[in-house]
Parts: structure tokens; sequence; C-alpha cells
């Protein structure tokens, strides 16, 4: 059975010229895993507000669906409000959760968007509006760890469970990058600028350990790949071979584990684009080699 991914590209936001925003790296990586044959590829569902309501402020919910927000906040976010730009945040969360519930069933589940680690309670920055992981962990309510090695801080989810102990949050970031006002991961990893693949990988084992060592019924991956050494905000030295090795070590653990595991996609900022979109598709490549190793297995073994 092919693994099931969800997008939401098909919602178009409507971007200054000169944005900053990688908005073509969406389609452009669905469109490299179509000709896979190894996804089934879906429109995401749009989450429900009263669902995200139960992680965010419910005044901040109803402004940025109505377009109220306060310039201050909407500029904040970085994106100019759009009836496309609510589409897309609300199919970008629903396909978080969608995946969680595939995850769930089958082992594994998947998004070609969300991961959007800087949205808190009351606000949103950095790209990002609502927090999709946070909102499908409050809607399953299941102990989780959450696995973010996006290049810049989770701050959001962060300070969303920093008093939840049923949520380990870990976040292996650069140190010197976004947000320059840090928040306190459940575990914190900084890494100073140039970090290679050789220091990375002895890193991130120990960071994995501990997310499991939490004994977690649900793992989310944020898989960022803005660590790649061509990517224009990210400030590390990783390579494609590093990044796939990682996703290798995380993906991998989870299903050997019995984990139920979400892939969310988070930032990538590379010049050329094709560079960023050959690293998100590598990630989900590594998750359907993984996939299809142990689905005969899953079903019947997963800790939930």
């Amino acid at each position: 059975m092919p693994l099931r991914l969800y997008y939401c590209d098909h919602h178009e936001i409507p971007l200054p010229p000169g944005h900053k925003f990688p908005v073509r790296k969406y389609r452009l990586l669905r469109e490299a895993l179509a000709g896979d044959g190894a996804f089934v590829l879906e429109p995401a569902p749009a989450a429900d507000l009263d669902t995200i309501a139960l992680v965010h402020d419910a005044e901040y919910v109803r402004r940025f669906g109505e377009g109220s927000l306060d310039p201050v906040v909407q500029r904040r976010i970085g994106f100019p409000w759009s009836e496309g730009l609510v589409r897309r945040t609300l199919g970008s969360v629903g396909g978080t959760l969608s995946a969680a519930r595939d995850a769930l069933e089958f082992g594994i589940g998947g998004g070609l968007a969300g991961g959007t680690h800087h949205a808190f309670r009351s606000e949103g920055a950095g790209f990002c509006v609502f927090n999709d992981i946070a909102v499908a962990i409050a809607a399953l309510g299941l102990r989780a760890s959450i696995i973010d090695l996006d290049v810049h801080q989770g701050d959001g989810t962060a300070k969303i469970f920093e008093n939840d102990s049923n949520v380990f949050t870990i976040s292996v970031h650069g140190r010197n990058n976004f947000p320059f006002r840090k928040q306190v991961s459940k575990l914190d990893i900084d890494l100073p600028d140039g970090t290679g693949d050789e220091e990375y990988l002895e890193i991130l084992p120990g960071a994995i350990l501990r997310a499991f060592e939490f004994r977690p019924e649900i793992v989310f991956y944020q898989s960022g790949v803005d660590g790649l050494a061509s990517d224009k905000l990210g400030r590390l030295g990783l390579t494609h071979a590093g990044l796939k090795r990682r996703d290798e070590m995380v993906i991998g653990e989870c299903l050997r584990r019995r984990v139920p595991c979400v892939i969310t996609l988070g930032g990538g900022y590379s010049e050329p684009i094709e560079l960023t979109v050959e690293a998100h598709a590598n990630t989900f490549r590594t998750a359907a080699r993984f996939y299809s190793k142990y689905s005969s297995e899953l079903k019947n073994s997963l800790n939930v």
C-alpha cells in the first residue's frame, strides 16, 4: 500500500513581488513525488476552527479567519492576509491532523506542509499562523514527543507545552539564528554556525534516545531542511547526504520501536529552490522505504 501524504498547495497565497517565502516549493515537491508510485497524494481537509481553538486563543482564531488581526500582529506572521491564506492555513493544520490519524492506523503519516512551530497560543510569527503539531496533539490527547530538526528553534511549540508533562519537546537548531529570543524546550541543542554532517550526526542519536525514553504514544517529526549549506536562512553546513541520514535515524527508530510517526515539512530556503525540493523529497522517499519495509508488521504491533 502506498504511503498517503496530504498537500494544500492548491490553495494559492497572493504574495508581493520579491517576498522571501518559497511558496513554489510545495507544488514542486508534490510534482516530484507524484511520479514515484510510492505515494497517494490527497488534498488536505480543512481543520475546523473549534479544533484549532483547543490550542489557540479563540479571539486570535476568529480575527485571523475574518481578516481583522491588528496589522502589527499580521506583519509578525510575515504574510499579507487573504482568503487564500486562510484556506491554506486550515489545510495545513488539517493535513497534519489527518497524517497523525494515519500514523496511528498505519505506523506513519505525512503532510507536504505543516511544521509551523513559531505559532504561539495568541499570535503567529515566522510564516506560521497556527501550530499544527500542537493542534494535532491536543485533538488526539496522546502522550507525544516532538523531534524538531528545523534549523530555527521551535519556540512556539516549546512555549505552548512548557508546563505540559504529557509532551516532550526537542529542538535541534542554530544558536545564532531566528528566533533571537529563544524559548525553553524540554531539550534544546543549539548548534554553532557552520555545523556540518559529522558533528550533527554525532549529536542526533542522543536527542532521539531522549524522545523515546519519554515513552511517547506518537512522535511528531518536524523535518525542515533549512540546515542545508545552500540555505540562505540556515547558517549550518549540512549536505543532502547528511539530511538523508538524519531522516533515516528518526523515521527508522520510530518504526523499529513501533511508535507512530508523523512527518511535517518545515522550512527550506535554498537557492536554487530545486535543492530544497530535493531534500524534502528525500525525507518522504526515506519514509516510504521504511514504511514498505515494516508495513506488514506495523498494523498489529503499534504501541498505541
